[in-house]
């Protein structure tokens, strides 16, 4: 080696050397793919979800019918309004040859945190009615918020 010599530094470094990463404009077609996935899958997601809501309460509704047919079979009569479904799970005042608890479980509450409307006698032709108000939670509606019954 030569004192005053100088090394020669290439013209050109290569990319990785510059730094690795991603430009600004990577970044922004990135965002903007995953902006537009989310805007056709969510609303997509979220109408599933609704419906699922609407087959639980169907279900339950299902369910909570059957536990009264076995009441009458072993009562001999649905329980009355004031009784309410609790009848299903606790012995009511004055009834005889009550052989329950007849639902597993607590009584559930629709899938919206509300509980089911129960009527003796229901709707005329029917010896009891079990409703959930929907979504909205009040009679009446359409779509989600449509009243469910037995």
């Amino acid at each position: 080696m030569t004192r005053g010599v100088k090394e020669r530094r290439p013209a050109c470094r290569p990319r990785c050397a510059r730094g690795s990463g991603f430009t600004l404009l990577e970044l922004l077609v990135v965002i903007a793919i995953i902006g537009l996935l989310a805007a056709y899958v969510g609303p997509r997601y979220f109408a599933q979800l609704g419906k699922s809501e609407v087959t639980t309460a169907r279900a339950q509704i299902d369910a909570l019918s059957k536990a009264l047919d076995t009441y009458r079979l072993d009562t001999g009569r649905y329980p009355t309004t004031e009784q309410g479904l609790a009848a299903l799970n606790a012995m009511p005042a004055g009834t005889t040859k009550w052989n329950g608890p007849y639902l597993a479980k607590a009584l559930p509450a629709d899938p919206w945190g509300r509980a089911y409307v129960y009527r003796s006698p229901g709707a005329p032709g029917k010896d009891y009615e079990v409703m959930s108000y929907g979504k909205d939670g009040i009679p009446g509606g359409t779509g989600e918020d449509a009243d469910l019954s037995n």
